[in-house]
């Protein structure tokens, strides 16, 4: 199964924790990260009181399934030292998954497609860095991207895989 995660952190060395993320999805078994866009700076959304994020999006390629993932993704955080604390607040690492190739779940603790993917410039501008056309799994995101411009969005670097 192929996913498409965002990652984001603000706290501490913004780029070596989105390289850690990487390297230990690249450490679970039968699961490899296949694409990475480059790494962007965003400032906070919802929550205003904290640093800016380094944001990127990722393939990932899986044999585990939806909620697997989810596990895998949350225990890639507390490997990294994400602590839960104020909503949206300031985090070491933030792992969600957006989409799960043309998957639709809706439950208690996963929402695919992420609840509002499309309503953030964080995910949008770096999923169609990788994927131009502007479409992923027959889902159309491109046209959500003018709905964010207004979400300033700044390339700091490139993260190779």
């Amino acid at each position: 199964m192929h996913y498409i995660l965002s990652i984001g952190t603000n706290i501490g060395d913004r780029k070596k924790n989105l390289e850690k993320a990487i390297d230990s999805l690249n450490n679970i078994p039968y699961t490899d990260v296949l694409k990475a866009s480059s790494v962007y700076e965003t400032a906070p959304v919802d929550y205003l009181r904290q640093d800016n994020f380094y944001n990127i999006v990722i393939e990932v390629r899986s044999q585990f399934e939806p909620n697997e993932m989810l596990g895998i993704c949350m225990g890639v955080e507390a490997g990294l030292g994400r602590i839960r604390g104020i909503k949206n607040g300031p985090r070491i690492i933030d792992l969600d998954i957006v989409f799960a190739e043309e998957k639709k779940i809706k439950t208690k603790n996963l929402i695919i497609p992420h609840l509002r993917y499309n309503e953030r410039n964080f995910v949008l501008t770096p999923l169609l860095e990788i994927y131009p056309e502007g479409e992923y799994c027959g889902r159309n995101f491109k046209k959500y991207i003018d709905g964010v411009k207004d979400q300033k969005i700044k390339i700091i670097d490139k993260i190779l895989v």
